[in-house]
């Protein structure tokens, strides 16, 4: 697959999460054979490229390329000088946020909240793609609500202004997350528009996302909260049968990710962020949920590897 002038190696994409695809797991999932890995979603304003959340966000030592950085703002010129800031950090790929569903972001009329203002977002895209020399790619709903479904206008207007692809979450603002994600629609965009669809929502296994790639006809997929705790899910997607880690690889895996946590943003804050992830994990095992109150409860970097010594040693991992 490509975009503009970039190949992927394969179609399976890791979706930009807040809190979620930062470094350490990006590289898992790269490691696990996803094609591309987009960063959490930076914001545009220039006088917040300096906090600590922030400069977190684009750290990309030892990170496979191509690399891709997702950019959230309102206003054309701040897009415009966000994507070429990243690009000097060294994105090969500016990706644009417009279906971010969180409140606080659409608060101030950003992320999905862009898709009520269609000349706004003509001239949000014009302004990116001109500025920079890479691809730029742009991640949408299907509208923001169902009485405004005007993903497919969207999509003309990207493909128009040079967006070199296009992901597609089914479903709008309003769903957030609920309900079933509307697959036809992004069939119905596909087979409307020239530039490469991306299909998102509710890939959760290699049955779903064939069932997903016969539906849509899409170029590839986004893969958001089906790797949570499991970046396996991708060599599952490219092998197209489902990988079984064993029990040395999880636990190998595990200890990878958190040590990268850890020196991404210290002991205190790293301890913090995987908690969340060991949790996830923890549904590897059979008694997982017996040990989540224990793993929440866990204050420094050597309880948590005790307590995920403990449970690998003492649980059978589930078939």
């Amino acid at each position: 697959m490509k975009i503009g002038e970039l190949s992927l190696n394969n179609p399976f994409i890791m979706a930009p999460m807040a809190g979620i695809t930062d470094l350490p797991f990006r590289k898992l999932c790269r490691a696990q054979g996803a094609g591309l890995a987009v960063s959490e979603m930076v914001n545009a304003q220039e006088n917040l490229w300096d906090t600590d959340k922030s400069k977190n966000r684009v750290v990309l030592d030892g990170e496979t390329g191509p690399i891709s950085i997702q950019i959230l703002g309102t206003e054309p010129e701040d897009m415009a000088n966000a994507a070429r800031y990243n690009v000097s950090l060294g994105a090969n790929i500016i990706d644009i946020n417009m279906g971010c569903p969180a409140k606080k972001v659409c608060k101030k009329a950003a992320g999905s909240a862009l898709m009520r203002d269609e000349e706004l977002v003509k001239d949000i895209l014009s302004a990116v793609v001109g500025a920079v020399d890479v691809p730029v790619t742009l991640k949408i709903r299907t509208g923001w609500d169902h009485e405004n479904k005007n993903a497919l206008n969207i999509a003309k207007i990207a493909e128009k202004a040079g967006i070199q692809m296009l992901t597609i979450h089914g479903r709008t603002r309003q769903d957030g997350f609920s309900g079933d994600a509307e697959y036809e629609t992004i069939r119905d965009i596909k087979s409307q528009i020239s530039i490469p669809v991306i299909a998102n929502g509710d890939i959760t296994s290699v049955e779903k996302a064939r069932y997903v790639m016969d539906v849509t006809k899409a170029d590839g997929l986004m893969i958001g909260r089906g790797a949570f705790g499991n970046p396996w899910i991708f060599r599952s997607l490219v092998e197209d049968t489902v990988y079984q880690p064993s029990i040395d690889e999880i636990f190998e895996v595990i200890n990878t990710h958190l040590d990268g946590l850890y020196e991404l943003y210290g002991d205190e804050k790293g301890v913090r962020v995987a908690r969340k992830h060991l949790l996830w994990y923890s549904s590897w095992f059979d008694n997982g949920k017996d040990w989540r109150t224990t793993l929440m409860a866990a204050r420094s970097r050597d309880e948590q590897h005790h307590i995920l010594t403990s449970l690998i040693n003492n649980q059978p991992i589930v078939a």
